[in-house]
């Protein structure tokens, strides 16, 4: 039974795979980029063969416990990312629960993840390999501290089974998961300064470390090589004592989710107001951009855009810091517009199956393309204005405001029309509704990144002329320029955008239900 749940996983990877050729392309740069930091971290513990124990010692048990916490603490907001062996799925069939356990366990390491902790964590072979027992002791380690990532992985998953399948708790989860994620280069360099700040420190943390479920495997090999058995024997029954545990944990958890799997149940409110459909124009385009303002404020695939727009001042701010020039925050304004006007290039990819309703409905492809790009204006515009006049009160900049204004209003116009066309010519592989946003169905990858960068890119050309002005006033200093680059970003934008906005709607009347059809595929 263990043997045929690791072949289903490997079959369902494999027709995951078959599915598109862009896919393949996708998960192939994916597992290149893994192999680079795999690579990098095997190289590291084999150079440490050649280091001090006690420095050998502090980088594996410091690693190995990042690692077994990181398989902890990511289920929890990144929930349902690999649910090809969903335990929902097996509710109605008779498997003993030992071979359960032992297939979804071993079925865990099959994946770029899992295979990437196993490479890295055998390389601690290499790095104890000062004699055999160290090496045994390391191997052994090795492979105590993997399954105890897995299954600790396993434990989060199925004890926040019934809060994952509340969609209020994956959308507030999906939401906070992604600030740390935008703030992760101040706290990289804040944890690094902290480390450089208390590198003597380090080793009697370590040695904490090893006397926990986190550290303990990762110690043997170096109680070993230090003549340490004792403290090597008590550290390798805490080990198995917490895989155990871990183990047993899970079983509990696994036997109620098959009795009782978690429910996601409809929504309690009432459907009696109409909420932003009441308050907007009652025409198709208003229609739209009323569903879509709905969409951009309670959908966490949407609004986790939002989330991000806050955190950048704080990351151009910190960059500051670091260089002591804080040039970096004149570009706030237009990267806000760029991120927010793209952010809606795979609006129709987003609706999935409710795309059925504006072709059932008979919305044109105009008033289609005009609400979304709307809604999106709603709150970008406010925005944009707010980023590039506080950066002038910032920085006394003044003179320099309306060329930096033009350049981030023609990004967000132009951007809007071109979305506007991409969107409605163009479907990618994006969340589900109702998944979290880290959670891509299989599909085309490649595809999806070829259509992002070749659009950006198009955007790039759209806004030379912006660009152009912008950097004639800064080589001349003449303000007239920068006055020029505020109509040019008003008066083209505006042309451009009303422009996509009629291309995009004329080849989503074409194409709807080719659209429809594609974007229904991942169900």
């Amino acid at each position: 039974m263990v043997a045929h749940l690791l072949k289903l996983k490997l079959t369902l990877l494999r027709n995951g795979l078959r599915r598109s050729r862009w896919q393949l392309v996708g998960m192939a740069i994916a597992g290149l980029y893994a192999l680079g930091v795999v690579v990098m971290l095997i190289l590291a513990l084999v150079l440490l063969r050649n280091a001090g124990q006690e420095i050998a010692y502090t980088a594996v048990v410091l690693g190995g416990a990042a690692a077994v916490a990181g398989w902890g603490v990511v289920p929890l907001a990144a929930s349902a990312t690999d649910m090809t062996l969903d335990p929902a799925r097996f509710t109605t069939f008779a498997i003993p629960m030992p071979q359960l356990l032992a297939g979804l366990a071993l079925g865990g390491l099959i994946g770029i993840p899992g295979l990437a902790t196993l490479l890295v964590a055998l390389s601690t072979v290499v790095t104890w390999s000062r004699g055999v027992l160290p090496a045994l002791a390391a191997l052994l380690g090795a492979c105590l501290g993997v399954l105890t990532c897995v299954v600790l992985a396993k434990v989060t998953t199925t004890a926040t089974a019934s809060l994952a399948a509340s969609r209020r708790f994956k959308d507030t989860s999906s939401i906070a998961f992604m600030v740390p994620l935008v703030l992760l280069g101040p706290i990289v360099a804040a944890v690094g300064r902290g480390i450089s700040a208390s590198a003597a420190f380090l080793p009697d943390f370590a040695r904490t470390l090893s006397w926990t479920p986190l550290g303990a495997p990762w110690a043997l090999a170096g109680d070993v090589a230090a003549g340490r058995a004792g403290a090597a024997a008590v550290k390798l029954l805490l080990s198995l004592a917490t895989l155990a545990a871990l183990a047993w944990c899970w079983k509990l958890l696994l036997e109620r989710a098959l009795v009782t799997p978690p429910y996601a149940g409809g929504s309690k409110r009432k459907g009696s107001r109409l909420g932003l459909l009441g308050v907007l124009p009652a025409t198709p385009a208003g229609a739209v951009m009323a569903r879509s303002l709905t969409y951009w404020l309670r959908d966490p695939r949407y609004s986790g855009s939002l989330v991000v727009i806050p955190l950048l001042p704080v990351v151009l701010a910190f960059q500051g810091t670091q260089t002591g020039n804080y040039g970096s925050l004149a570009f706030l304004a237009p990267l806000s517009a760029f991120i927010l006007a793209w952010s809606i290039s795979a609006d129709v990819s987003y609706d999935n199956t409710a795309f059925a309703l504006h072709l059932a409905t008979g919305v044109s492809g105009v008033a289609d393309r005009l609400g979304r790009a709307l809604a999106c204006m709603a709150f970008a515009l406010p925005v944009v204005l707010v980023f590039a006049v506080g950066y002038a009160a910032f920085s006394h900049e003044w003179t320099a405001l309306p060329g930096r204004l033009g350049l981030s209003l023609g990004i967000l116009f132009t951007g809007l029309g071109l979305s506007s066309v991409v969107s409605a010519r163009y479907t990618v592989t994006v969340p589900l509704p109702g998944d979290s946003p880290f959670k891509k169905p299989p599909g085309n990858v490649g595809q999806t990144l070829a259509v992002q960068f070749l659009g950006m890119a198009v955007l790039g050309v759209l806004v030379l002329p912006e660009a152009a002005l912008l950097l004639a006033q800064a080589l001349t200093g003449n303000a007239l320029f920068g006055w020029l680059n505020l109509a040019a970003g008003i008066v083209l934008g505006l042309a451009l955008f009303l422009a996509g906005v009629r291309l995009g709607g004329r080849w989503l009347d074409a194409r709807g239900p080719d659209l429809l059809a594609q974007v229904s595929v991942n169900r």
